[in-house]
């Protein structure tokens, strides 16, 4: 187990705009992991980038290393956005994150996903050691208890079916027709929202026609669908009464020139857009042509507001969750630290023991000696290591419990099991100093 700490930082929909949210972006998960790892200093890393949030935790030996490398990793976004947390307080938050609490909707589902595949892509790249593994794996049992033992996702559970409710509140979406824009997990989502909403035509536009077809043949069976390619956008996208966009494009997919004219100068009809992209799909101009009104991941506070009103009661219990699971996992930690400790300690001592027993044997007559006398030696000294070991044992496992992690390191110092066999015993001179300068060490009850 890692003895450093874990320092993280993060811009999300709640202290960012779209805007400032897209400069954090990384261009993906695994190269923002590996960029972090080339930090003097950081351990392990782990980067959580979605169309909400950018994320990143790393472990350090102190929180300055870990702090300075998180500055530099979010120096293009505004100081103001970005969010920084230290040790329990970043745990906590990651375990939030996992349960759906610090999601746009209370409780949705895709972010568990969205954390494992970010464990996968930092364990790929190198990022994730003792510390993190423990952290995030932590997180996506929470995740997964949140979901089967409490109400947290019930009703609107994705970006997509809040994109599907605020066009709702714009236009009938019965017997409406509709585009998503992109074949992703949000446009799956955007698609089978807006189907159970009894739209009549949907067109899925993407890159990649297969994976638009996919979608159609997963979510459509009752619904006039189709696929198309994204060069079709000119003359679909100014013809349906919703558009939903959802991709991963670098650059606005929809401009004003895709709907500008398209729609046969039915412009008193109102066309509602809602851009799910981070960054921007629709160009922020698009929202100034007639009748056409254009909604981004900000305009969905609103709906995000009366989810989180109606799983109140469902997230008290899930905080009670965390709260449960947060001990566990610093408790894990403790203990495994402790044991860090400890085995270290009776590594040393068996080395130091083995080379004294030989000796003793030696001085007893070597290869005259039987096996009856080795065993009473043998078992004479490990009687000794053990008496002796006890209270150390004791105040490690005690000063673990207590947060005393200066006891620990004197302790890792103290009994280094890479030490050679020509090192020689720990000196009492050095044991009395090291007390001395740190009342943890050999400490007892009657202390």
């Amino acid at each position: 187990m890692s003895t450093g700490v874990v320092t993280a930082a993060r811009v999300t929909h709640e202290s960012g705009s779209v805007d400032q949210l897209a400069a954090a972006s990384p261009a993906s998960q695994h190269a923002a992991v590996s960029e972090l790892l080339t930090v003097p200093g950081i351990e392990e890393a782990y980067v959580l980038s979605t169309c909400n949030r950018v994320e990143a935790y790393v472990v350090g030996p102190d929180h300055a290393i870990g702090r300075a490398a998180l500055q530099e990793f979010f120096a293009d976004a505004d100081d103001d956005a970005v969010v920084t947390t230290h040790h329990d307080e970043s745990l906590r938050h990651l375990l939030r994150i996992a349960a759906g609490l610090e999601s746009v909707i209370l409780g949705e589902d895709q972010i568990i996903g969205q954390v494992r595949a970010a464990y996968e892509d930092a364990r790929d790249a190198g990022g994730i050691g003792s510390m993190l593994e423990a952290a995030v794996t932590k997180a996506i049992h929470v995740g997964e208890r949140a979901r089967t033992e409490t109400a947290i996702n019930e009703g609107v559970v994705s970006l997509g079916s809040a994109a599907t409710r605020r066009a709702a509140a714009e236009v009938d979406l019965e017997g409406a027709s509709a585009l998503v824009v992109g074949a992703g997990e949000m446009g799956r989502l955007a698609a089978r929202s807006l189907v159970a909403a009894g739209v009549d035509e949907l067109v899925v536009v993407n890159r990649t026609v297969a994976h638009a077809e996919h979608i159609v043949d997963e979510v459509c069976e009752e619904t006039d669908a189709g696929a198309a390619p994204l060069e079709d956008l000119d003359s679909i996208a100014g013809r349906t009464d919703i558009v939903v966009a959802a991709t991963g494009s670098e650059e606005p997919i929809l401009e004003p020139h895709h709907l500008d004219g398209a729609r046969d100068g039915a412009t008193e009809t109102e066309q509602v857009i809602v851009d799910l992209g981070q960054p921007r799909d629709v160009a922020p101009r698009t929202g100034s042509l007639p009748a056409v009104t254009v909604f981004d991941l900000d305009d969905l506070e609103s709906i995000t507001a009366e989810t989180r009103e109606q799983r109140a009661d469902a997230a008290r219990d899930v905080e009670g969750m965390i709260d449960h699971e947060f001990q566990l996992l610093t408790e894990q930690y403790k203990r495994a630290r402790a044991d860090e400790a400890i085995a270290a300690m009776y590594e040393s001592a068996e080395r130091i023991k083995e080379r004294e027993v030989e000796t003793a044997l030696s001085r007893l007559g070597g290869e005259d000696v039987s096996d009856e006398q080795r065993e009473i030696v043998e078992s004479m000294a490990d009687s000794l290591v053990n008496q002796l070991l006890a209270p150390p044992t004791k105040s490690l496992r005690e000063a673990a419990a207590e947060d005393d992690w200066s006891t620990i390191h004197t302790a890792l110092q103290l009994f280094d099991p890479e030490f050679g066999p020509n090192d020689g015993p720990i000196a009492p001179t050095a044991l009395a100093a090291a007390a001395s300068s740190d009342p943890g060490i050999g400490a007892t009850d009657d202390d």
